[in-house]
């Protein structure tokens, strides 16, 4: 069974994603790709080459990242949306056999889909820019700087919302 191009983009992207934060077995990941998203070993194992291509590049891509997120460090950057990051930057500069425009909106779409529409945002400025500068054309840092600044307040407001429930939650089981 054929695969779609978005559906095989998530299982690289959860890929890229499982390897970051866990740095897991590599056939641990492909038995639980293949039962949780109901995908053939095949397709999963052309996923993990894409993975391989990608995580073999990261010396280039992670610089290029951090390069143009001025106003949130790389280091800051979700988990999730860096891997989405990773996966969008590869594509858009190093595959190139996907017109830019599909790049990006399939980064955005991730985006969505796994973190937030203000990550969403911030991909999107962020790939634009990246893919501007690589075409020699002149960027706005401004956007750029605004897109990290929702980014940031959002997760405060995440974060104190969460510590509110918390603190809710506690109140409740003293009682």
């Amino acid at each position: 069974m054929s695969l779609s191009p978005q559906k095989f983009r998530e299982i690289i992207f959860q890929a890229l994603y499982s390897l970051d934060i866990g740095h897991a077995d590599e056939e641990a990941i492909l038995e639980l790709m293949m039962g949780e998203l109901s995908v053939t070993k095949k397709n999963v194992r052309l996923a993990q080459e894409k993975v391989e291509k990608i995580r073999h590049k990261l010396a280039e891509i992670d610089p290029m990242i951090a390069s143009v997120s001025t106003s949130y460090t790389f280091d800051r950057i979700q988990t999730v949306t860096k891997n989405i990051l990773r996966l969008a930057v590869y594509e858009l500069l190093f595959e190139k056999d996907v017109p830019p425009k599909v790049v990006m909106a399939e980064a955005i779409r991730l985006s969505r889909k796994f973190s937030s529409p203000e990550s969403a945002s911030f991909t999107n400025a962020l790939l634009d820019h990246l893919y501007k500068a690589s075409q020699g054309k002149h960027v706005d840092p401004k956007s750029l700087e605004e897109q990290g600044k929702e980014l940031l307040e959002h997760e405060k407001a995440s974060s104190e919302e969460a510590l509110k429930q918390h603190l809710n939650r506690e109140a409740a089981d003293a009682d």
